[in-house]
C-alpha cells in the first residue's frame, strides 16, 4: 500500500505572532517556522502503518514556497521515503486558498496513485479545515474527517476509523482509496533521530512548479481568481486577558460580583 501525506509549513506554535497592519497579515520574516502539528500526526500515523507492515511507501508532499523543503526533509527524517514539493511562485505574503491546494494535490495523487491520503484536519494558521474534504470531492474518493483512531483491514482493503463528531464519535469502515484527516487524539508524534536526519538529506525530493503541474493556462488563471475571491478585511491581536482575582470565600465572591453589576 502506498500512502501520501500532505504537510504544511506554518509559524511554530510556540511563537507569539505579530500582525503587519499594512498587509493585514501575520509577520513571518525572521520567525521560526515548523510543520503544522496536525500534519505531524498524519505523518506519524503513516509511519506507524509502515512499521506494522501495512504500508510499502510513504510520500510526503507540500504545496507552497521553496522553503517548504525544510519540512519535507523533516518528514523524510521521520520515515517518509521521498518528498514532492509543488512550488508556488506567488509572493511570500500570499496564502494559497484551500481549493487551490486541493487541486494541486489532486494532480499529484493522479500521478502517484496512492491508496490512502493523510492530512491534518486543519492548519494552525488559517484554521480552514477544508483541504481534505475538497480533495476527496475532487477525487471522488471516500473520506473520513477528524479521525482519532485508524486500523487497516487488509482482507477487505479498507480502514476502520473512529471519527470525532459534535456529540461524541462514530466508527466507520472506509473503503480504499480514501482521504483521511487526522485529529490531535490519533497519536503522539515522535522526534527524528540524528542519523535519520543525516540520511534524509540523501532521499529524493522532487520539485514541481504549480504552473507546470496545472499545464493548461486557463486552469492556473482560475486558481488566481480563487485567490482574488478571498479578502482579509481585518486582522488584529486578541485582547490581553485581565488579571484574575482569587476570592478567599463565598462572601468575597458575592461582593465582587455585586461590584461588577453581575448580581
Amino acid at each position: 500500500m502506498k500512502v501520501l501525506v500532505a504537510v504544511k509549513r506554518v509559524v511554530d506554535h510556540a511563537v507569539k505572532v505579530r500582525i503587519q497592519p499594512a498587509t493585514k497579515r501575520v509577520q513571518t520574516t525572521n520567525v521560526k517556522m515548523a510543520m503544522n502539528p496536525f500534519c505531524e500526526i498524519a505523518m506519524e500515523e503513516a509511519i506507524r502503518l509502515k512499521e506494522k507492515k501495512c504500508v510499502d511507501e510513504i510520500i510526503a508532499v507540500s504545496v507552497g514556497m521553496k522553503t517548504c523543503q525544510e519540512q519535507l526533509r523533516y518528514c523524510m527524517a521521520l520515515g517518509a521515503d521521498r518528498g514532492i514539493l509543488v512550488e508556488s511562485k506567488m509572493p511570500m505574503d500570499t496564502d494559497l486558498p484551500p481549493l487551490t491546494v486541493a487541486k494541486a494535490l489532486q494532480s499529484v495523487v493522479s500521478t502517484e496513485q496512492p491508496d490512502l491520503v493523510l492530512l491534518g484536519k486543519q492548519s494552525i494558521d488559517g484554521d480552514n479545515g477544508q483541504t481534505g474534504a475538497m480533495l476527496a470531492g475532487l477525487l471522488d474518493w471516500a473520506q473520513a474527517s477528524c479521525v482519532s483512531s485508524l486500523q487497516f483491514d487488509k482482507a477487505s482493503s479498507s480502514i476502520q476509523v473512529e471519527e470525532d463528531v459534535e456529540n461524541g464519535s462514530r466508527t466507520l469502515q472506509v473503503p480504499l482509496p480514501a482521504v483521511v484527516t487526522t485529529d490531535l487524539r490519533l497519536n503522539t508524534p515522535r522526534y527524528p533521530k540524528l542519523p535519520d536526519i543525516v540520511k534524509a538529506k540523501k532521499k529524493p525530493l522532487k520539485v514541481i512548479s504549480l504552473e507546470s503541474l496545472l499545464k493548461e493556462k486557463e486552469a492556473f488563471e482560475s486558481l488566481l481568481k480563487e485567490k482574488e475571491a478571498f479578502e482579509v478585511v481585518k486582522l488584529e491581536e486578541p485582547e490581553r486577558k485581565k488579571k484574575g482575582v482569587i476570592c478567599k470565600d463565598v462572601d468575597e465572591l458575592l461582593s465582587k460580583l455585586h461590584e461588577k453589576g453581575v448580581l
